[in-house]
């Protein structure tokens, strides 16, 4: 049976100036999956509702995952047929859907005088209203016997398999044209996404997380240990959430003081069933890190 978590906060510049938290972070278990997501709004000036497309975005998804997963059956027969054919299409809803979110924000909403006082009016006419909500997005979806996801922009997700390694299983690389962002606002944002999915391999727990978590480790190494932790104390949500969230806070004030969102969705019954051999991993990194501090220190 599947189980999650999800929190955000926001980051030591955002505190220091006095802005909200532009990241968004949710998960849902469902019949048949579980899905995991975050959005990190973009910080550009045009961008300044960022805050609630993050949270539009992060909407969007979890509900059109549920849509496409009202026949499970059916989902999983069409996932065997063409799996990137059907991630294709849940990208395009996704979008389709944030963009009828940010549209009608916009309408019961429209732009204040504050808003637009931060732009020579003939600079703010030029922007296009999606930009206003410009963000990121991370998905991720555990599903019978297979695991898929997909993402526009920044951030990472991080698998933890039963026996206890941990994967960057979509390194998502900037691969677009200067002066193009990866973002849902994009006119070409449904070509910009990047996806996987993994068939049969038995996926104990994935972390999806926005890029303020990453910068605030010194190596991916570290990064990927991080997980490895957090795959030892899902048998103990109700003691590690404090810790996990005061851990997040601090860590907002590392790298660049950004906004930190991580969602997670985890099998409690292989969490269970394979606490030792995580546990033993989490001792073994422990170790490898001594070890390597202890050599740099002899040079």
């Amino acid at each position: 049976m599947f189980n999650g978590f999800s929190h955000s906060v926001k980051g030591a510049s955002h505190e220091k100036r006095n802005i909200v938290c532009q990241d968004a972070s949710a998960y849902k278990i469902g019949e048949g999956y579980a899905v995991a997501v975050v959005a990190d709004g973009h910080g550009s000036k045009k961008h300044f509702r960022s805050d609630v497309g993050s949270k539009c975005a992060v909407d969007a998804a979890v509900e059109t995952i549920g849509l496409f997963f009202q026949d499970p059956d059916e989902f999983d027969r069409n996932f065997d047929r063409d799996p990137d054919r059907l991630i294709k299409r849940i990208e395009k809803y996704v979008l389709i859907l944030w963009n009828e979110k940010i549209r009608k924000h916009l309408e019961e909403n429209p732009v204040t005088l504050d808003e637009k006082h931060l732009f020579e009016h003939n600079v703010f006419i030029e922007i296009p209203h999606a930009s206003y909500y410009g963000t990121t997005l991370i998905c991720a979806v555990a599903c019978r016997g297979y695991t898929f996801g997909f993402q526009i922009g920044d951030g990472s997700l991080v698998a933890v398999f039963e026996d206890g390694e941990t994967s960057m299983i979509m390194d998502y690389e900037e691969a677009n044209p200067a002066n193009i962002t990866s973002s849902m606002c994009n006119e070409m944002a449904v070509t910009m996404f990047d996806q996987f999915y993994v068939r049969n391999k038995k996926l104990l727990c994935f972390c999806v997380s926005t890029d303020g978590l990453y910068t605030s480790f010194g190596s991916d190494q570290d990064f990927l240990d991080y997980h490895t932790i957090i795959a030892s104390q899902l048998t103990n949500m109700e003691a590690f959430m404090p810790s996990l969230k005061n851990n997040m806070v601090k860590r907002s004030h590392f790298g660049t003081e950004d906004d930190i969102s991580i969602s997670c969705v985890y099998d409690e019954e292989l969490a269970a069933e394979k606490l030792d051999v995580i546990k033993a991993k989490v001792a073994e990194n422990k170790r490898r890190a001594a070890e390597k501090k202890a050599n740099l220190l002899k040079r």
